[in-house]
């Protein structure tokens, strides 16, 4: 059965677009603090850090993704960087187990509720990781628990309880941080 056009109404196309609207212009109102993370994220790798991707539930697909792109660069030429999906989207034991003080947690949420995700954020500042969380806003709007964890370095939260936009925002994030990484690799001199 073809659905036309005109059965769909104008306003539920504004709808749809309005959602996402305010959300992903805030990725551009982050450029900054997206930046900062990138180029903290390089200098680890620079020296020999590793990526430790955690994330749960539907976030756990973003977690494999991110790693994926960094171990198998999508650019020729791009090098693979050492990156791992902790095993049950991660919890403070693997953290523990898997990071080492030059390495990277970096966190996938939708509304950051998730206390064991918040329990291994802890672990990766009590063990020197560089702490890099993309949230959807949750009910507070800040990132829930795992966004309140003491002591993060980079804190990036899509401003929406909607998880299809949280995730269509963070999927833009994470290239952009694969993207940059890379940009300030190529430049070393940027990475003392």
């Amino acid at each position: 059965m073809t659905v036309e056009l005109t059965e769909v109404t104008a306003g539920d196309v504004s709808t749809a677009f309005a959602r996402r609207r305010a959300p992903i212009a805030a990725l551009g109102t982050d450029a900054d603090a997206l930046a900062a993370a990138c180029h903290a994220m390089a200098r680890r790798f620079h020296r020999g850090g590793r990526l430790l991707a955690l994330g749960t539930g539907p976030a756990a697909a973003d977690a494999a993704h991110v790693v994926v792109e960094f171990v198998h660069p999508v650019i020729v030429g791009k090098r693979a960087l050492p990156a791992l999906a902790l095993p049950g989207g991660g919890s403070a034991a693997t953290v523990e187990v898997f990071g080492g003080p030059d390495d990277i947690a970096l966190v996938f949420s939708s509304d950051g509720a998730e206390p064991a995700l918040a329990d291994a954020m802890a672990a990766a500042v009590r063990s020197g990781l560089l702490t890099v969380a993309l949230l959807g806003g949750g009910a507070d709007g800040r990132g829930g628990a795992v966004g309140a964890v003491p002591g993060l370095d980079h804190v990036i939260v899509v401003p929406s309880e909607d998880p299809r936009v949280v995730r269509e925002a963070r999927v833009t994030s994470y290239h952009v941080l694969w993207e940059l990484v890379h940009v300030f690799l190529d430049a070393p001199e940027v990475l003392a």
